[in-house]
């Protein structure tokens, strides 16, 4: 039809649907920070602080979609930490109740090294070797340093790193070809990147723990305004929908739609009440309901119309299913706690229900867009 493929054109030029060289930009990102890892782990090998594992992208510029202009995309990276020897994590529920998502706390627990210790070797037992010993040995457990109380801190691990990373930028070949500032940030490393050309990259590295082997993380930078405290970290699902949309991305078919559709319609959704993350499940929901055959290029107009459609039909039910809980469409690929798929769906809507004044705002904003 080539009055469709005019409009496909239109919205192409219109809404800037080429998307930036994100998948070129994030390679950059995650060689810099694996040589910013490997300096670390020269740093800190005999020392105590937490195991920094290979960096993750998330977010949607590392998925292939980010609503942002080039120039104010943030690629984000969870780096997942580990417990240095002779430590153990324990996930603790967070029962304060402070935030409207689920929280946990890290408690740090020494443990015995005396049974794996190979001849030679020098670890260090906190348990079975005297404080004087210690002291002499300039040991220092993890309790010691990046701990409040028994429970990992976030705010000190933030500081930890980030004053790691000036120091050793230095010695990081991407030094040679990036001028680089740390920004602000109590909870993550955030850090901006110059190139001489002055084309800046922007790159957020979020500390996380793993819940077991699933693909969901506890994360030290809470996602909304409110935050907790330093102790508290909460339950992120960007793992496992950054694996997600990879996995997708392996079984569509060559120019498929699905990424243009997020980005178009994120871009006219811009400025309602709508939020992003809203639109994200929505997506994720159609991806598994319609067979990825039918994201062809082709049919990015009907597909838009799909999304927009199931947008609207939740608003007028007030409900909108969390993907990962009590999802039996969910792809065998993405591995998560054993209670996810027992839980009763979250209601992303909930709002919508406890505040009837906002559902009618929230419609009438969609019917104007």
């Amino acid at each position: 039809n080539p009055a469709e493929m005019n409009m496909i054109w239109i919205f192409s030029k219109r809404f800037q649907l080429s998307v930036p060289k994100l998948a070129s930009r994030r390679r950059v990102v995650q060689e810099l920070l694996s040589d910013l890892l490997q300096v670390s782990h020269t740093l800190f090998s005999d020392s105590f602080f937490p195991v920094l594992e290979p960096v993750i992208g998330v977010g949607s510029a590392c998925e292939g979609w980010s609503p942002h202009k080039e120039e104010d995309v943030i690629y984000c990276m969870f780096v997942p930490l580990k417990p240095p020897p002779g430590h153990a994590f324990h996930l603790e529920p967070d029962t304060t109740g402070q935030m409207p998502q689920a929280t946990m706390r890290i408690r740090v627990e020494q443990v015995c090294t005396c049974a794996g210790k190979q001849p030679g070797q020098s670890i260090q037992c906190f348990l079975h070797r005297s404080a004087e010993e210690m002291k002499r040995s300039q040991v220092t457990s993890l309790l010691h340093t990046l701990c409040t109380g028994p429970y990992l801190d976030g705010e000190k691990i933030a500081l930890w790193f980030q004053t790691f990373v000036i120091s050793a930028w230095s010695v990081v070949p991407q030094s040679r070809h990036y001028r680089m500032k740390v920004l602000p940030s109590c909870r993550s490393c955030k850090m901006r990147l110059v190139k001489d050309s002055g084309r800046s990259l922007f790159v957020e590295m979020v500390f996380s723990v793993q819940q077991g082997d699933s693909d969901i993380f506890l994360s030290s930078q809470p996602t909304g305004a409110q935050f907790p405290p330093s102790t508290t970290w909460l339950e992120s699902y960007a793992v496992a929908e950054a694996k997600f949309f990879r996995q997708v991305a392996m079984q569509a078919p060559p120019r498929s739609c699905h990424l243009k559709c997020l980005r178009l319609c994120a871009r006219l959704l811009e400025g309602s009440g709508i939020s992003v993350y809203a639109l994200k499940t929505t997506v994720m929901h159609l991806l598994t309901l319609i067979p990825l055959s039918e994201w062809q290029h082709k049919y990015l107009l009907m597909r838009v119309d799909d999304i927009m459609h199931y947008l609207r039909c939740c608003l007028e039910e007030k409900r909108l299913k969390h993907f990962f809980f009590g999802n039996e469409d969910m792809p065998e690929e993405i591995s998560l706690p054993p209670d996810f798929q027992e839980a009763q769906p979250l209601n992303l809507f909930q709002h919508l229900v406890q505040d009837p004044s906002a559902q009618t705002k929230a419609l009438k904003e969609f019917d104007d867009l």
